[in-house]
């Protein structure tokens, strides 16, 4: 249906592009590209290994507009899909912009130089897309991603308003590493050590990072300590779904990473300021990112399983009343290192990012503008979880939730 080129070579790509080489009659050409071309060819013998598929790779810098309009044209690509760094998201829509092809992400634009992920600098291009006859599609990943379709779908076909929604990301897997993320590092310890923020009542309350914690009891993981976290989709929820009254975001961590996260905080090693290191400058941040171990390298060492999904309370579509539902997926991580080698929580971002591409080529998300999951027909997306690795279920819960 359309040929697509695929920017960044991380583990999220990794199983993006295989997943896409498995669906061949929608993405008919793919060039995969990074600045560290090596890495592509890896993830390219490795697709040609297990599905036959030939990708084509190349080498760019995702913040060189002219290079990346370049290797738009000579590929003649129809969809950009943005695996890479959430800095580059703004360089990569004025590529898109300039070549003239539609544009989709797994994760929204945050300064290199301030910890602060935020919607509205991707949501000012709304106008120039629109008037390019041009799609731009936010954060096709799990959370986000999914966990906003979950929302929609929900809203669509069991409730005619959501009051109160969490968004549940539970990582019931282990590396045996003594401390390892399971996406990039730098990206991981900006989020989880970042302000907590969460919606209620029209307004935004701040709490100090991984201060709330409740354990939960979560479908095939078990319990599970989880804390209170600031996500983006709880902002473009909140925004696209106005009659929500509380949106909030928790994730699992154990005991270890806690302790890890905030050693390495103290000491200043997740700091992002240039510091002077023997006559050179290093930001500290980065530095430790070369020292943990690389993600993409955790499939075969990792074991378990994930859950993610939301726990919506609202009006029920018949008139019956207040509903609560639990719409969720369950995620097997050596079952995903079997299919295209990697491991739960890069598949988790990369199928989906698959998912939404083949939503533009196939024509279904086409409205020139920029848009956010929740904005999108649900459905589907939704089918194509099913028969794509995600399976989800749903459950009426006895009432909304009490913690």
């Amino acid at each position: 249906m359309g040929k697509t080129l695929v920017i960044g070579a991380g583990g999220v790509s990794s199983a993006a592009v295989h997943k896409m080489a498995m669906n061949s009659d929608i993405f008919t050409e793919i060039t995969l590209a990074s600045r560290r071309k090596f890495k592509c060819d890896d993830i390219a013998a490795a697709v040609k290994s297990r599905t036959g598929v030939d990708i084509r790779t190349a080498q760019v810098d995702a913040m060189d507009v002219a290079a990346v309009v370049a290797l738009i044209r000579e590929t003649g690509a129809e969809l950009l899909v943005n695996l890479a760094l959430p800095y580059q998201d703004l360089k990569l829509m004025d590529a898109c912009l300039e070549a003239g092809i539609n544009y989709l992400d797994t994760a929204n634009y945050e300064p290199e130089d301030e910890a602060k992920f935020e919607y509205h600098w991707q949501w000012a291009y709304q106008d120039r897309f629109k008037a390019a006859g041009l799609t731009a599609i936010l954060g096709s990943g799990f959370d986000p991603g999914v966990t906003s379709v979950f929302a929609t779908w929900l809203r669509k076909h069991k409730l005619a308003t959501i009051r109160q929604i969490d968004v549940l990301d539970a990582n019931g897997g282990d590396n045996g590493q003594a401390f390892a993320t399971n996406f990039n590092p730098e990206i991981n310890l900006r989020e989880v050590l970042a302000e907590v923020r969460h919606w209620e009542n029209g307004a935004w309350h701040p709490s100090p990072a991984m201060t709330h914690k409740v354990e939960y009891d979560f479908p095939g993981v078990g319990p599970k300590n989880m804390y209170l976290m600031y996500h983006e989709e709880l902002e473009s929820m909140s925004t696209h779904f106005p009659e929500i009254e509380r949106a909030r975001f928790w994730m699992t961590f154990g005991d270890a990473y806690i302790m890890h996260a905030k050693v390495l905080q103290n000491v200043g090693m997740t700091g992002i300021a240039p510091v002077m290191h023997d006559g050179h400058e290093i930001i500290p941040i980065k530095f430790l990112t070369t020292l943990l171990p690389d993600p993409s390298d955790l499939g075969a060492l990792t074991k378990g399983k994930a859950c993610i999904g939301d726990i919506a309370t609202g009006q029920a579509k018949d008139g019956s009343g207040e509903k609560t539902y639990y719409i969720y997926n369950i995620c097997d991580h050596e079952e995903c290192y079997a299919e295209v080698g990697s491991q739960a929580v890069s598949y988790t971002t990369g199928v989906p990012a698959m998912i939404g591409a083949a939503q533009v080529l196939k024509g279904n998300w086409s409205k020139p503008g920029v848009w956010n999951m929740e904005q999108l027909d649900p459905d589907d997306f939704m089918d194509m979880l099913n028969t794509q690795g995600l399976p989800w279920q749903v459950h009426e819960l006895d009432g909304p939730v009490e913690f």
